[in-house]
């Protein structure tokens, strides 16, 4: 068993709440910038006083909606403005916010709402509306339906205008650090979703030990894009930073026009999980393989990360330097122009992000920090701090956090940021927690001598070959999805002979590689898979990825899916994780057909 603890840099007292920061800020800094919205096509900000007068407003109409002390409010948005308004309102008024995905199911927005116990909740559209109207019937003690498109937020705001702003202030006084700030409701890799309670404290230890440590990204001046759904604690907790270190924020859920966003925001350090991260790599790549300029980027890539990698040992030398200036010029420019020009840093999380790619990144001027957390520890329990960075790895404890890696490679974390337990489920909350309050991640990893942390996989994902190979298929799945033609995979062979892969193709790195290989412009997935060409291509990514493991744990056979795993068909959290026991259903007969069955 190994064990380390960083001693915090921040103590929470009992009576502070997320809301302080708020009306710290207004207080200290009314005109600074706290945020930037869209209007008409255009970055309007807001200042930190306006924001604290709007929060105030609209928990004054929560209010008079008769919204009390303790109540759960729902939340159904994209990331937007509105989202941080509402969310920060709700706790003015002394409740409890309830995130729900955008992208989920009448069945699940059933199953949040009724467990949750919300007496209101907040969607932003007439399709997200219908949803929940669809299911209403299943918690009929819910007594408001608010529409942000519809101008529910006005309309609160009137209705609120005779509450005077002091109930708003007693209300704030009324709630403590240890009384519960949200319930987030895990994306359910399997089974029904379970409520993580997160305290006002859990929240406010995290960003108030974490943000010290990374002035490099939350200093003067310094600003961020977000466009990961609100509804994940990963974002939630920049939000959370953004507004303690007055860091200006923008909102997008347009992901599709992410460039054009980033580019006339001009955010200084971005958050995104490593599937982004991999499919600009991977675009820029084609891009250039498409302009016949395939050679000078892979020059170029080379260059970048024999440059970043230089840099932990001893510097890059004469010949190294003038190189990565020339391709400073011709290449890498480019790609940071692409997130606005100004952007320096970034956090990835939500899965590993692959050594290589760290190294790419930093090699371009973009330093790629990495950090590992869960719902459950409101998220962050490490990360690439300013003070001692290690590529490959997902840093040291947050402040104030002791990690432990158990005999069985287990994480154990315990810290402020750790959350109550589940939502009326004491069995789970038992099952997670033990006496001594020790969180089990669930989580396999490595702790190191100065205390990086290396995640090695999933626990419960653990694959037992018939010959009694423990594999962990987290390595494996990391480098194949670094392939530009692949979007997703699944590694199985659980009590099988040997390991085996589901591979799915990213539909946007298709059309260059049919135009590149001969094949027919119309041709699908579903047509090619078979195509021997197309099954080298990924056997190349095969073999890549069986570089990191021995004999006994590659892979030996794969099969390429005639479509590719979406959350909206199942196969995937809004978070982009895989939920294996839905493949392994749906996929039944592929994965019998490897073994022969």
């Amino acid at each position: 068993m190994r064990e380390f603890s960083v001693p915090p840099v921040a103590i929470i007292d009992d009576s502070a709440t997320l809301t302080d920061p708020v009306w710290e800020n207004a207080a200290v800094a009314p005109d600074d910038v706290q945020f930037a919205r869209r209007v008409e096509g255009q970055w309007q900000d807001v200042t930190c006083g306006q924001f604290r007068n709007e929060v105030v407003a609209l928990a004054q109409g929560l209010i008079a909606a008769g919204v009390q002390v303790g109540d759960r409010v729902g939340l159904m948005s994209r990331t937007r403005y509105e989202w941080t308004l509402i969310d920060y309102a709700i706790w003015a008024a002394g409740a409890v916010t309830v995130p729900i995905y955008e992208t989920s199911s009448a069945e699940q927005v059933a199953w949040i709402l009724s467990d949750s116990g919300a007496v209101g909740c907040f969607v932003e559209t007439d399709a997200h509306r219908a949803t929940v109207e669809q299911v209403r019937d299943q918690f009929p003690a819910m007594a408001h339906l608010w529409t942000i498109d519809a101008g529910a937020v006005s309309e609160l705001v009137t209705g609120g205008s005779g509450v005077p702003a002091d109930e708003v202030e007693r209300r704030r006084k009324a709630v403590g650090a240890d009384d519960i700030a949200t319930i987030i409701y895990t994306s359910g890799t399997t089974g029904r979703p379970k409520g993580c309670l997160l305290t006002h404290r859990n929240l406010y230890f995290d960003i108030a030990n974490s943000v010290p440590k990374l002035r490099s990204l939350f200093r003067e001046n310094s600003s961020t894009l977000l466009f990961l759904p609100l509804a994940h604690s990963f974002a939630r907790i920049i939000q959370a930073g953004c507004v303690l270190a007055r860091a200006r924020m923008g909102h997008t859920a347009d992901v599709k026009n992410l460039v054009a966003d980033l580019q006339s925001f001009q955010p200084t350090f971005i958050l995104s999980v490593p599937r982004v991260f991999e499919k600009v790599y991977n675009t820029a790549a084609q891009k250039a393989q498409a302009d016949g300029k395939g050679s000078i980027f892979a020059r170029a890539e080379r260059v970048a990360i024999a440059y970043s990698e230089s840099l932990d040992a001893g510097g890059p030398g004469l010949l190294l330097r003038a190189q990565h200036a020339l391709f400073n010029k011709l290449v890498y420019g480019k790609l940071r122009a692409a997130l606005g020009g100004r952007c320096g840093h970034a956090i990835s999380g939500g899965a590993p992000l692959g050594t290589r790619l760290a190294h790419f990144y930093r090699g371009i001027g973009l330093d790629v920090r990495e950090g590992y957390g869960l719902t459950e520890t409101s998220p962050v329990v490490a990360a690439n701090f300013d003070d001692g960075v290690r590529l490959g790895t997902v840093g040291r404890p947050v402040p104030g956090t002791t990690v432990r890696v158990a005999d069985d490679g287990e994480i154990l974390v315990k810290g402020d940021q750790v959350f109550k337990g589940y939502w009326n489920n004491e069995a789970a909350t038992a099952e997670a927690l033990d006496a001594d309050g020790w969180f089990r991640t669930g989580d396999l990893g490595d702790l190191d001598d100065d205390g990086f942390l290396r995640i090695t996989g999933r626990k419960k994902e653990l694959i037992v070959t018939a010959g009694g190979k423990n594999v962990a298929p987290a390595v494996l799945e990391d480098r194949l999805r670094g392939h530009v033609l692949v979007s997703q995979c699944m590694v199985v062979g659980d009590r099988q002979p040997f390991i085996a892969a589901l591979v799915t193709i990213d539909e946007e790195a298709l059309p260059a590689w049919k135009a590149e290989h001969g094949k027919p412009a119309d041709a699908g997935v579903a047509d090619l898979r078979d195509d021997e060409q197309l099954r080298a291509t990924i056997q190349e990514a095969v073999n890549y990825a069986n570089q990191a493991v021995s004999k006994a744990e590659a892979i030996k056979q794969f099969r390429i899916l005639p479509r590719d795993f979406t959350d909206a068909t199942g196969e995937l959290t809004p978070s982009l994780k895989v939920k294996r026991n839905v493949v392994m259903k749906q996929y039944a007969d592929e994965i019998a057909a490897i073994y022969g069955g």
